[in-house]
């Protein structure tokens, strides 16, 4: 589902990603981890076809970007920082118009199901401007999984969620990798990650410094894992200072 070849993106001067491999295969659940910094946000929207690689090769859904994107995209869910919603229509509107641009078949019955899902039965024909973050972040989470996409791109989702919505996202990702889709996440909540996840990545520096899968994870955890994984990183920093 996502084949990277030395990915090179650059900002000015500045290198975020620096000749990047990495490969997801169907019905894989990735986390993607890191500091802040690493570039983990960039990589996901080059990913999305929202941002084009400086060097290197991306395949998306067996479609080669940027010349591909349009098809990549009809294969793709993603969930960002930013809910992607518009504010001046209501809960309903935003996903019946979303419907429509992915062609979604039995299109009122699919919403009124998602909206049952993200708990925002009830307010579906209220503003989204009028929503709180976290349901704002719901309704996301329903654009995302509209129309049943291959691969789920996954930027810090739960990010404005209380315990509740946590756990509804959960049973939605659940659900989305039992039904064999590919999952692209990154997170800073390790727990959840590891609870989740049947690999995970390490990006530091702009490449992949460290993978393992569920079932390959120390004993101590995924926490042990991620520090051990950085500590070469932090060790070069030290001396760079």
């Amino acid at each position: 589902m996502i084949r990277v070849r030395k990915l090179v993106k650059r900002f000015g001067l500045k290198r975020v990603l620096s000749g990047l491999d990495f490969d997801v295969a169907q019905g894989e659940f990735v986390g993607l981890l890191g500091p802040n910094g690493a570039g983990k946000t960039t990589f996901l929207r080059i990913l999305a076809s929202l941002s084009q690689p400086s060097l290197g090769e991306v395949s998306v859904a067996g479609h080669r970007l940027p010349g591909g994107a349009a098809e990549a995209r009809r294969q793709l869910g993603v969930l960002s920082h930013q809910p992607m919603l518009y504010p001046d229509l209501t809960g309903e509107e935003n996903l019946h118009f979303f419907g429509r641009l992915y062609g979604v078949a039995d299109l009122p019955a699919r919403v009124t199901e998602l909206l049952a899902l993200v708990g925002l039965a009830g307010r579906e024909r209220d503003l989204v401007r009028t929503y709180s973050r976290g349901m704002q972040q719901r309704l996301a989470i329903g654009r995302a999984v509209l129309h049943d996409p291959q691969l789920l791109l996954l930027d810090e989702p739960y990010t404005g969620l209380d315990q509740d919505a946590a756990a509804m996202l959960d049973d939605v990702l659940r659900q989305v990798t039992r039904a064999g889709r590919t999952v692209l996440m990154t997170s800073h909540d390790l727990a959840r990650t590891a609870e989740l996840c049947s690999r995970f990545d390490v990006l530091s520096r702009g490449r992949i410094v460290a993978s393992t899968s569920q079932a390959e994870l120390p004993q101590d955890g995924l926490l042990a894992f991620y520090r051990q994984a950085l500590a070469p990183a932090a060790e070069a920093e030290v001396q760079d200072g």
